[in-house]
C-alpha cells in the first residue's frame, strides 16, 4: 500500500486546508514508513515535512526508548475492531481540555509515533486490513489539535 493509491488515501488529502492536507500526507507516509518490512527499501518522503516526520520519529524512538517499551502492554488486547477507538482514547486522553497547553512540537510528534506504534503492533499481528483506519484516524485527529489550538 501507498501513497500512490487513491482508493486507501482519506478525505483529508482533498482539503482546501494545505495545513490538514500535509497533516493526512504525514499521517499516511509514517504508518507506511514504520510499517514497511524490514530489508525493504522506503520510497523518499514525498515532502519536506514528511522526511522530518520519519527523522524525528526515528530520533525519538532511539533516545526515548524505555518509553515505547511500555506501549506492546497498552496494545496488547487490541483487535481491528478495537484499534483506532484505542488510539482515539489515547489521543482523547493526551489532548484533554483539562491538560490544555501549549501544543508543542513533541506533542505533535508523539500523535504520529504512538499511531505509528499501534500501526507496526497491527501490522505484527497480522492485521494489517486496519492501517488505513489508523492512518485516517490518526491525522483527522490530528488535523482537529490544529483546528483546536
Amino acid at each position: 500500500m501507498g501513497l500512490s493509491d487513491k482508493s486507501v488515501i482519506g478525505r483529508g488529502l482533498n482539503s482546501p486546508d494545505p495545513l490538514v492536507r500535509e497533516a493526512y500526507l504525514m499521517a499516511y507516509d509514517y504508518i507506511n514508513y514504520v510499517t514497511a518490512k524490514p530489508g525493504m527499501p522506503v520510497g523518499p518522503a514525498p515532502s519536506r515535512a514528511t522526511a522530518a516526520l520519519r527523522h524525528a520519529g526515528d530520533e525519538l524512538l532511539t533516545r526515548f526508548p524505555i518509553f515505547f517499551r511500555r506501549w506492546p502492554r497498552v496494545f496488547q488486547d487490541v483487535t481491528d475492531r478495537t484499534a483506532c477507538p484505542t488510539l482515539v482514547s489515547i489521543l482523547d486522553e493526551h489532548f484533554a481540555p483539562t491538560r490544555r497547553r501549549e501544543l508543542a512540537w513533541s506533542a505533535v510528534l508523539s500523535v504520529f509515533v504512538l499511531s505509528g506504534q499501534l500501526a507496526l503492533h497491527c501490522h505484527e499481528r497480522g492485521m494489517s486490513d486496519i492501517l488505513p483506519q489508523i492512518q485516517e484516524g490518526s491525522s483527522a485527529r490530528r488535523s482537529e489539535t490544529e483546528e483546536d489550538g
